[in-house]
């Protein structure tokens, strides 16, 4: 199984782009990025900028992701 940073690198279509890139990047997060940053930060005892653009709430779920250990796959 390919890592983010493969994804990233990878050649073929269908690659993962940085939210820097994104060309909706600069839109107001959505409800969905709202809500689960809102789970997030509640775990990792956070506030959340409720003004966030899209990239700037993509790049904080991952942050609060690694500190909370969500959203990583569960090694048996």
């Amino acid at each position: 199984m390919a890592n983010k940073d493969d994804l990233q690198h990878s050649d073929q279509g269908n690659t993962i782009k940085d939210p820097d890139q994104w060309t909706t990047g600069d839109e107001p997060m959505t409800g969905a990025q709202r809500s689960y940053l809102h789970t997030l930060a509640g775990e990792a005892k956070e506030e959340i900028d409720e003004q966030m653009t899209k990239a700037e709430a993509s790049k904080k779920i991952e942050e609060l992701q690694e500190q909370t250990g969500r959203g990583k796959p569960q090694n048996d």
